[in-house]
């Protein structure tokens, strides 16, 4: 892509992300369960999200043509869905209303997806300033 994204999709995707995130930390912090059970959630999210724009980047860094490892590649692959396995089974086994594990699993997703749109936009911005005034690029 030679064109920077536009402002409204880049504010859409940080608001989505700072949506997601804040949403998913206040519910944990007014959630009634113990601290190491918010202690696990919030990991799963911290992991989720460095997992997910790890895979973005491996994936968009192959379909450029940029080589990437592939052990680099499986290991971004794993983490994500290790990571939505662990708030799947963390949320299953939660004594949580299914009004809340909806909540978690929704604001979570979230998140990740935000998370990709927001890397997508800044390595698509930085592309566009490099190639800017070299069109053979």
């Amino acid at each position: 892509m030679k064109q920077k994204p536009s402002n409204a999709f880049i504010a859409a995707s940080w608001i989505c992300l700072l949506a997601g995130t804040v949403s998913y930390c206040v519910g944990l912090w007014n959630a009634t369960m113990q601290l190491n059970e918010k202690g696990y959630y919030f990991v799963v999210l911290m992991y989720g999200l460095f997992s997910a724009v790890s895979l973005q980047k491996a994936v968009r860094d192959q379909l450029e043509g940029i080589k990437v490892t592939a052990i680099y590649y499986g290991i971004s692959w794993f983490s994500t869905g290790l990571s939505l396995l662990l708030l799947i089974v963390g949320l299953w086994n939660a004594n949580l209303a299914r009004s809340e594990k909806g909540f978690y699993g929704m604001s979570f997703m979230l998140c990740l997806f935000a998370a990709i749109a927001v890397q997508k936009n800044i390595r698509d911005a930085q592309f566009a300033e490099v190639t800017e005034g070299h069109p053979e690029i």
